[in-house]
This record gives C-alpha cells, sequence and structure tokens, in this order.
C-alpha cells in the first residue's frame, strides 16, 4: 500500500488520493489510478494543476523539466510569455508530460494548445496529469522493497 505523501507526490489532487486510499491493497497501483480519474470532477484536474510547478520555473528544481534548464533564452523567455497568455486564457497552468520532452518540443506543443478551445484544453490537461501520476507512480514502485 501507499502511503499517503507517496499518493500526494503522484497526484495533487485530494479526491484522487482520498480515492486510491479506499482501493483495495491488493488492488494494481495504475488500475487504481485510472478507476480513480474517472470519478474525478473538473475542479478536482485544476486542483492537481495547481500542485505542478510552471513550465520553465526553477527547471534546475525539477527533474522532468530538466531541458528547459539547457534551452537557450529566447526559448526560455518565449516559454515565460506563452506559460502567462495560458493561464490567463484557461485559468490553471500549462501541463505536459515533460520526462523526455526537449524545450523546443513543449514550446510548440504550448503554441499548438493555445489555440484549444477550454473544454478541449481540460481534457488534453487531464491527460496529461494522467502521463505524470503514471510515471510517478512507476517511480515510487520501484523504490519499494521487493
Amino acid at each position: 500500500m501507499l502511503t499517503l505523501d507517496q499518493l500526494r507526490h503522484a497526484c495533487g489532487s485530494t479526491a484522487w488520493v482520498r480515492l486510491m486510499q479506499g482501493m483495495p491493497r491488493d488492488a494494481n497501483p495504475h488500475a487504481a489510478a485510472d478507476a480513480a480519474f474517472d470519478r474525478l470532477t473538473d475542479n478536482d484536474w485544476l486542483e492537481a494543476f495547481r500542485a505542478h510547478p510552471r513550465i520553465g520555473d526553477n527547471p534546475e528544481r525539477h527533474r522532468e523539466q530538466a531541458q528547459v534548464a539547457d534551452a537557450e533564452a529566447a526559448i526560455r523567455r518565449e516559454l515565460a510569455e506563452l506559460n502567462r497568455r495560458y493561464a490567463e486564457r484557461f485559468g490553471h497552468i500549462f501541463i505536459t508530460c515533460a520526462t523526455g520532452k526537449s524545450a523546443e518540443t513543449m514550446l510548440a506543443e504550448l503554441r499548438t494548445r493555445l489555440n484549444h478551445d477550454p473544454a478541449t484544453e481540460l481534457h488534453t490537461a487531464a491527460a496529461e496529469q494522467r502521463r505524470i501520476t503514471h510515471l510517478r507512480l512507476d517511480q515510487i514502485l520501484d523504490q519499494l522493497p521487493r
């Protein structure tokens, strides 16, 4: 069974954590995570998004965003500006599963997603949150004693 801190690290939604705590002890963590995700409201997703750093903010502190720290200054500036515009447009930060993505790839994704309507973007961001959570669950599970 995962601890409360591990669950909170995996996903910042209080409802998701509570649902995960209610899963049977022998449940597959990834299947349980998806079952919990399927029960979240828009507000639950927004709470999960708030637990993330903005892409490009202190990338040296956030392993998933490591490639942003090495990006050219012009790319980092554009990321910052488009992050600001995104937050104004959608009311939450830009969420992407940054692991393995270059700063240029994240910037291109951000440009594209700025053109989404709010409902489409919330759905897209939620799908990215799922990916992030599954990666974090894998990291946590890999550290557990066998």
